[in-house]
């Protein structure tokens, strides 16, 4: 069975760091696209990073550049998401999502494997 599976969320206080984990379960992560996707109370889903297929290249959105590092543990099957100097508006729920097309996914909905997501707070 496929599945991805978050962990790391929690309670920081502003200017604090968090680092998240996305376990890959049935199969390798590396021929993935694998994005961090955001999900603030009433507010859209946000991609926040993308790690490229063989970890070819990262984006980032504009608000976490030069905040946030995603990357890779091949030998873990684990894609982790650094986040620092966190601000309130950083708080929401985040989601590990996966998508195999040869694209590189630019919406959300272009993702086709999701994780259950992990709260992150951050209080200010």
């Amino acid at each position: 069975q496929v599945q991805l599976v978050e962990s790391g969320g929690g309670l920081v206080q502003a200017g604090g760091s968090l680092r998240l984990s996305c376990a890959a379960f049935g199969y390798s992560l590396d021929y993935y696209h694998v994005g961090w996707v955001r999900q603030a109370p009433g507010k859209e889903r946000e991609i926040v990073a993308v790690l490229r297929q063989y970890g070819s290249a990262t984006d980032y959105a504009d608000s976490v550049k030069g905040r946030f590092t995603i990357a890779a543990d091949n030998a873990k099957n684990t894609v982790y998401l650094q986040m620092g100097n966190l601000s309130p508006e950083d708080t929401a729920v985040y989601y590990c999502a996966a998508s195999a097309r040869v694209e590189v996914p630019r919406k959300h909905d272009e993702f086709v494997l999701w994780g259950q997501g992990t709260q992150v707070t951050v209080s200010s």
